[in-house]
């Protein structure tokens, strides 16, 4: 057996059955309240059973989880029920069987408790709207971000009387935080408006829970100018990820910026064209028209003579002139057919008038990749390729007007994406202000149990008297060598002359600390009265009865 076991064997020996009896008591007691205190500081942390509940349903939770046995705790909003971890499945499966929680916003389940026999039309109306309006709160619940909404519809009603119909209408009021409010506010008009038959999204009105009208009447979002900056920014963030692709595998996500400006128009337009092919023609119809005339003349005269006054006389005629024509006349006529093209183009798209491009690299980049060439001239010339780049990636045209623009400067650290502010200290230790106080506690108990248990039983151990709790916590002589030490009958040793003779095995470095702070003959006396009562008694009727004999 070791030196050291030895020696504590021998202190527990010495102690007697009562001392160790209480050793073994405070022992126990340390270990009984350390455990204790560990499981009940670290017992397991509470896990969220529902969010988001009416006070009512909170109620009623909270009497089905006690009547069951299950440990429950509402956060400090009202509306969210925890249970301890590892009960939530059990949980939801026993308020599952008693319908809880209850929503305030049923849907079609409505119609399971309606019977069809005496039921009039306006009743069944009613319910279908109402089913209407909660299916649709439940879609929008199920929006990220939004916690609670409750939506009104009022349907076209048709009346014999009116000429005009009237539309319907409806109304959304979301509760939710206020960035996600104003983002969902567009898409749930037009969840609304498409879920109900005739309804526009211009004539859905949606409100927060703090009153404030997040989106009515027209839709901004389908004006002209606005339309217009959407384009752009569509456009600037292509360009923007085109030159990010090009270069991230080269420099690093981290090792440039890019900026894009583009002017883009996005009028509409209709152009018509007509286009005439002479090269392409075809013979639609030939019409040839042929005339051939003959024409003779002949005239004859009568003379002018004595016979021509002559009663009953004849006059002879003569001959006259004649004439002779001949004509000949062709015409021929032939239509073409012409090859014609018309277009007709309606453009509702955009296009790029003008593209600025600005894009920076980090200096100490290019210094890294060029190693020990990276003089000056390099730099620029490696700035000169990466200009290439981005204009090849960016569909660059100097015709149209457009500029680039690549520097090499020296990057700010700290200045990457954007800043989030982080929580203050006092909400820090607010919200873990339970896992604090737990944890405080827990090492105070566990302080508190170290100095008064651990440390006297150590301090009885190792065979220190409370009577001098000034003197330094050493391994002291044990019993044989403190009786040694003492003085004897016959005088033989001298506390002034002689040091106390210890073990041999003892470090000689201890020994000599020892011996500078051995204390007094009574004091030593009396530690061997605290350490053993019988036998200091025995020694000292011993040297009583030598003193008399002698």
């Amino acid at each position: 057996m070791p030196e050291q076991l030895q020696s504590i064997v021998a202190n527990l020996r010495s102690f007697g059955p009562r001392r160790l009896a209480m050793l073994g008591g405070i022992a126990a007691l340390v270990i009984a309240i350390v455990g204790v205190a560990s499981v009940y500081l670290n017992r397991p942390a509470y896990e969220t059973l529902y969010v988001g509940l009416e006070r009512s349903d909170v109620n009623q939770i909270g009497m089905v989880l006690g009547e069951a046995g299950i440990g429950f705790d509402v956060a400090s909003d009202g509306t969210t029920v925890l249970v301890p971890a590892g009960s939530t499945a059990q949980a939801r499966m026993l308020l599952a069987e008693k319908g809880l929680p209850t929503s305030a916003n049923a849907g079609y389940e409505l119609f399971d408790n309606v019977g069809s026999l005496g039921l009039t039309s306006f009743m069944q109306q009613v319910t279908r709207v109402r089913a209407l309006e909660g299916e649709i709160a439940r879609t929008i619940q199920s929006i990220s971000g939004i916690k609670a909404a409750r939506v009104h519809i009022v349907m076209s009603e048709r009346a014999n009387f009116r000429r005009d119909e009237q539309k319907p209408s409806a109304s959304v009021v979301i509760r939710a935080a206020s960035m996600d409010a104003d983002k969902s506010a567009m898409s749930i008009r037009h969840l609304v408006a498409a879920a109900v038959p005739g309804l526009d999204a211009e004539r859905v009105t949606v409100l927060d829970s703090s009153g404030n009208l997040l989106a009515s009447g027209d839709d901004p979002s389908n004006s002209s100018a606005a339309r217009s900056i959407g384009v752009e920014r569509t456009v600037e963030t292509q360009i923007e990820d085109n030159i990010r692709r090009a270069l991230a595998a080269y420099l690093g996500p981290d090792n440039f910026r890019a900026s894009v400006k583009a002017d883009v128009n996005t009028d509409s337009r209709q152009t018509e064209e007509t286009i005439f092919d002479p090269e392409s023609r075809v013979e639609r119809s030939v019409q040839v028209v042929r005339a051939n005339e003959n024409s003779n003349q002949k005239q004859s005269s009568t003379p002018a003579t004595v016979e021509q006054n002559l009663p009953d006389a004849e006059a002879t005629a003569t001959d006259g002139p004649q004439s002779t024509s001949e004509s000949d006349r062709k015409e021929e006529i032939t239509n073409y057919e012409m090859n014609s093209k018309r277009i007709a183009t309606v453009s509702n798209g955009y296009s790029v008038t003008k593209m600025s491009i600005a894009v920076v690299v980090n200096q100490q980049r290019l210094a890294a990749i060029l190693g020990k060439d990276a003089t000056p001239e390099a730099i620029a010339a490696r700035v000169a390729d990466i200009q290439k780049m981005v204009t090849s990636a960016t569909g660059f045209d100097e015709k149209r007007g457009d500029l680039i623009n690549v520097s090499a400067v020296e990057f700010i650290d700290g200045l990457d994406g954007e800043v989030i502010e982080s929580p203050g200290m006092f909400a820090s230790i607010g919200q873990h202000a339970g896992t604090l106080i737990n944890a405080a506690a827990f090492i105070v108990v566990v302080f508190l149990v170290a100095f008064f248990g651990l440390r006297p039983m150590a301090a009885a151990l190792s065979g220190s008297s409370g009577a001098a709790p000034s003197l330094p916590a050493f391994a002291g002589p044990s019993f044989e060598e403190m009786q040694r030490a003492l003085p004897n009958a016959d005088g033989m040793a001298s506390f002034e002359e002689e040091p106390v003779a210890l073990s041999d095995h003892r470090p000689h470095a201890m020994d000599d600390l020892r011996n500078k702070l051995r204390p007094a003959p009574q004091d030593r006396l009396a530690r061997m009265v605290d350490i053993n009562e019988e036998r200091t008694a025995l020694i000292l009727r011993k040297w009583a009865g030598n003193e008399v004999a002698a």
